[in-house]
């Protein structure tokens, strides 16, 4: 039994590993660069895109996301000092949740400065951004760069 030990204790840790190897994205397939992202999606992109974010559970999860940050937030002493992750996933989530049929990156940088790129399908979407984004708590300014581009079939 005393030479069992060890070997199960690290058959558990070389098992631990493997299993914590996959780091979590919030999007798998949005650019770290908001200037890199797709100029035209495809219709196909953006049936798949509409059909996730429109889904009811998908806007509670993301809505309850963003007030489960909001309050961790505001426990950790208000918008003052806002991680750059945090806040560019929290415009992510809100954007993902009201603009479906996108294709956009965010970008925050330090003084609560956001940098929206990519692509929307109409001008309604593209005025909608800069609104929703600011709507998170510690957005201070917003820089689109996203343009309109109908998706491609």
């Amino acid at each position: 039994m005393q030479k069992l030990t060890p070997i199960l204790i690290s058959c558990l840790l070389v098992f631990g590993v493997a299993a914590c190897d996959n780091a979590s994205k919030t999007s798998e397939s949005a650019p770290n660069n908001p200037n890199d992202a797709p100029q035209t999606p495809t219709a196909k992109i953006t049936q798949a895109s509409q059909q996730d974010a429109q889904s009811e559970v998908r806007r509670r999860q993301l809505n309850e996301d963003i007030r489960a940050r909001e309050q961790r937030n505001n426990t950790t002493g208000g918008d003052a000092q806002r991680a750059k992750g945090d806040l560019s996933s929290e415009v992510r989530s809100k954007l993902e949740a009201n603009i479906p049929k996108s294709q956009l990156t965010v970008d925050a940088a330090d003084g609560g400065i956001v940098t929206v790129g990519g692509t929307v399908t109409n001008e309604k979407e593209l005025a909608k951004i800069e609104t929703l984004a600011k709507q998170i708590k510690g957005v201070k300014t917003v820089i689109v760069k996203a343009t309109v581009a109908p998706p491609t079939k």
